[in-house]
């Protein structure tokens, strides 16, 4: 990224801060970066004999399709509509704090429990068609029997689920909404596997090249790759202790067949932060190795200028001595004199190419 686009990037960053300071708490500020992004609201319904699928017109057909005998999975997509998000929120009698943290695409990972709903915020990572990391904002909120999805963009990590729920495979249509609720938290968690084995591939490549040709652009590349590896780590750290709250709430809304689940989705989040650890460190390692071979390969250059300059200081020094124009130099009227100093040159500069392979400086 160019300064230019930096500066404009980190302008615009400052812009939304300064509209959301002063403001109510509660009040629902969009803190994302695709403002303009159209909403539009799907619903998934189903239960071991129901499957059906479709969008709906606003937010008021939401209560609607909430049925004690399925469940419901709302999928809201674009959040840049502060108006329509807080109708969503007024439709399902969510906290204005709650709605207020569904827009804010900056948040650390939470869960925060009601006596009604779940809500969670997490960062659901995955790798775009050019193979660069996105960290996406999303929000879940599980209801009685509905599960609802806050998201920026359509991508998504859920195509799995989808499937399922649809080809009837696995338990999850037999299950109630807090499975369906683990399913989306497990997904978000696993699709770190694939990001982390993209790290690891990154790393095994810079390490060869730090090792075979050092050059200014692998110090950016290492920086860059520095910098995914810290984003990953503030999106999966805290999510660890957030499964864990899960595991131990005595909520109505998390039955304890789903906490057994959870258990599965713990141990995967401790795996992949020990993972991440071990990548951070080698990540960190990178430039030490990147700085010490480059200071390595310095080293070499001056040691060869510094071989050159030792063979050519006593060759420059006879050459200067005759060619000083003295009347009296005895050497100057020898008829081979000549040929004796070159002699003398091509003797001095073996002997000290000896000399330093014998020292094996060369």
């Amino acid at each position: 990224m160019s300064t230019r686009k930096r500066n404009k990037s980190n302008h615009k960053k400052k812009l939304r801060i300064h509209q959301k300071i002063g403001k109510a708490p509660g009040t629902i500020t969009y803190m994302g970066h695709r403002e303009g992004t159209p909403t539009v609201i799907t619903v998934l319904e189903y239960n071991e004999e129901l499957y059906d699928s479709g969008s709906l017109q606003g937010p008021t057909e939401i209560t609607s399709h909430i049925k004690p005998d399925r469940t419901a999975w709302f999928n809201i997509v674009g959040l840049s509509d502060a108006q329509l998000i807080g109708k969503v929120g007024e439709t399902l009698r969510l906290n204005p704090l709650v709605m207020e943290d569904v827009v804010n695409t900056r948040p650390r990972p939470k869960i925060d429990e009601y006596d009604d709903y779940i809500f969670g915020v997490f960062t659901m990572s995955y790798l775009d068609k050019d193979q660069k990391l996105i960290g996406e904002h999303i929000a879940l909120v599980l209801l009685e029997n509905a599960v609802v999805v806050f998201q920026e963009l359509e991508q998504d990590v859920f195509n799995g689920i989808r499937e399922r729920i649809q080809n009837k495979t696995g338990r999850v249509r037999g299950k109630h909404a807090d499975y369906l609720f683990f399913l989306l938290l497990d997904a978000i968690i696993d699709n770190y596997y694939v990001v982390l084995e993209h790290i690891g591939d990154r790393i095994e490549v810079l390490e060869t090249e730090v090792y075979e040709s050092p050059n200014p652009e692998t110090a950016h590349k290492i920086q860059d790759l520095k910098k995914d590896v810290l984003n990953i780590r503030r999106w999966i750290f805290p999510v660890r202790e957030l499964v864990s709250r899960l595991i131990e709430t005595n909520h109505r809304l998390i039955s304890a067949d789903t906490r057994h689940f959870l258990k599965d989705a713990m141990d995967h989040s401790v795996e992949i932060n020990e993972s991440l650890q071990v990548y951070r460190e080698m990540t960190m390692s990178l430039m030490e190795m990147y700085i010490s071979n480059v200071s390595n390969k310095m080293n070499e250059v001056m040691k060869v200028l510094t071989i050159m300059a030792s063979i050519f200081i006593p060759l420059t020094f006879i050459a200067g001595v005759y060619g000083m124009n003295f009347d009296h130099m005895p050497e100057l009227h020898w008829p081979n004199g000549y040929f004796y100093v070159l002699g003398l040159m091509l003797l001095i500069f073996l002997m000290m190419l000896m000399y330093f392979k014998r020292k094996r400086w060369l």
